[in-house]
């Protein structure tokens, strides 16, 4: 019997796996900068040139990128599928508004489940506060203040989705970020005009969202996300219909000259 030799493996190679790992979980995020490498070299408790040799091997992968004089970074481009230029495309299209909608009635059920489930105490102080900054938005008024709540709409669901734990469900969310976001503003505007007792109902809704991921009711959180996105849904399926009916008396009040 031939017995083959143990390699042992590259510290550098160890220390790839734990930056990746963290990119992965989203310790670390796009754009993000490293800490300098005499510090990261101490937390990891390794020597500089290992730790130089694994960013070398991160930033071949497409992952790290190093600049001048500036140090180390996450690339921006991670995670980006649906950004500019996308994104305004699809944001422009009123099918693919609702499309989105629909991908996000299942995606974020999910992560509400999930969140309820696994958020640690880092977690929920971080989807607090996040809360907390979403319905403080909901009573600034004016085009600023809708911008400001699609904003902070967004970063909610972007926390459940960190509070999932779920890495591809985590992603999948910050891919979309920038068209969620863009979303997210435009909505609030359109069923704003609509119903005036909207602000009301999405600063329940959202609470209602909250409580059951803090509480650990995760079924419940499940359908308090499916009822938010089905409200939206609903307000702005209306709001078509709306437009549609001016749009044909606009369209009979120039046939008929009145």
């Amino acid at each position: 019997m031939q017995i083959g030799q143990i390699h042992q493996r590259r510290l550098a190679d160890t220390i790839v796996e734990q930056l990746e790992s963290m990119i992965l979980e989203g310790a670390l995020q796009p754009g993000e900068r490293l800490p300098a490498e005499r510090v990261l070299a101490t937390q990891f408790g390794v020597s500089r040139p290992s730790l130089r040799e694994a960013m070398q091997k991160l930033a071949a992968k497409g992952l790290l990128v190093s600049r001048q004089g500036g140090g180390n970074y996450v690339a921006e481009t991670l995670g980006s599928s649906f950004s500019d230029p996308l994104a305004a495309l699809l944001g422009d299209h009123p099918e693919a508004q609702r499309d989105l909608l629909e991908f996000r009635h299942t995606l974020e059920a999910d992560c509400a489940y999930y969140a309820a489930l696994r958020a640690t105490e880092t977690d929920r102080q971080h989807l607090r506060a996040v809360y907390e900054a979403l319905q403080a938005s909901f009573a600034l008024d004016g085009r600023a203040g809708r911008a400001e709540a699609g904003a902070a709409d967004a970063r909610f669901h972007l926390a459940i989705a960190e509070a999932s734990h779920n890495v591809i469900l985590l992603h999948t969310i910050r891919g979309l970020f920038d068209l969620l976001q863009r979303n997210t503003v435009t909505n609030i505007g359109d069923m704003y005009e609509l119903r005036p007792e909207t602000r009301g109902a999405l600063m329940g809704q959202h609470r209602e969202l909250f409580e059951a991921i803090i509480e650990g009711r995760a079924e419940d959180a499940r359908q308090c996300a499916n009822r938010h996105i089905g409200y939206v849904r609903e307000v702005l399926a209306e709001r078509r219909e709306e437009a549609g009916r001016q749009a044909r008396a606009r369209r009979r009040e120039r046939v008929l000259g009145r």
